[in-house]
C-alpha cells in the first residue's frame, strides 16, 4: 500500500509532523512517504495570480502524490482555530486544478496535537464539515492534547488512555483496508 504522510504545518520543529511520521510508524511493510509542506510552498493564491501565471507545478505536484497514494495519514496545526496559512495556501491551490476533487476521493486518517488542553479540535472539525466537499474521506480522526506532557520522542504516545484511543482508531483505518 502507498501511503502519504504530512503535517499541515511549516514550522521546522512541527509537533503535528512529529505526531504524522509516529503514525507513519505503524506502517513498517508499506511505502510510506513522508512530506514537508515547505517543499510546496507557492505564492498566496490569488484569482488574478493564477489568471496571470496559471497553477504552479508545486500544486500539481502535491496533487500527484495525493493521487498515487492508498491512504493518507494528515496531521493538522491549527492556528486561531483553523488551518495554518501553509496548509491552506496548498489547499486553496489544488482545489484550483481543473476536475478534481482536493484529495482525490482518498481515505484519511486525519490527526491533530497541540501543546494546549484543545489539541487541534478545532480545526478537525472545520476540516471534518469541509471534508465531504473537497473529496477527502476521514476514515478516522484523533486528537492529541496537551503535546509536551503526552508525547515523547522515540517513545510516541506516553498518556495511556491516550495511546488506547490511538491504537483503537489506527485499527480502524487498518481494518478500512483488510
Amino acid at each position: 500500500m502507498k501511503i502519504l504522510a504530512f503535517a499541515g504545518s511549516n514550522s521546522e520543529v512541527s509537533i503535528n509532523k512529529k505526531l504524522v511520521t509516529f503514525a507513519a510508524s505503524f506502517f513498517p511493510d508499506d511505502n510510506v512517504e513522508i512530506l514537508d509542506l515547505n517543499d510546496f510552498e507557492m505564492p498566496i493564491y490569488k484569482h488574478e495570480r493564477e489568471l496571470e501565471n496559471g497553477i504552479p507545478q508545486l500544486a500539481k505536484d502535491f496533487a500527484s502524490k495525493i493521487d498515487g497514494s492508498d491512504l493518507i495519514l494528515m496531521s493538522l496545526a491549527e492556528h486561531n482555530s483553523v488551518y495554518s496559512a501553509a496548509f491552506k495556501n496548498v489547499f486553496d491551490w489544488v482545489s484550483r486544478i481543473k476536475d478534481r476533487k482536493h484529495f482525490g476521493d482518498k481515505p484519511i486518517f486525519l490527526m491533530a496535537t497541540a501543546p494546549g488542553n484543545g489539541g487541534g479540535k478545532n480545526v478537525i472539525e472545520v476540516f471534518l464539515k469541509r471534508a465531504p466537499f473537497s473529496g477527502a474521506n476521514v476514515i478516522a480522526y484523533f486528537s492529541l492534547p496537551n503535546f509536551k506532557e503526552r508525547f515523547e520522542e522515540g517513545q510516541g504516545i506516553t498518556d495511556e488512555e491516550k495511546k488506547a484511543e490511538f491504537h483503537e482508531k489506527l485499527a480502524a483505518v487498518k481494518a478500512h483496508f483488510s
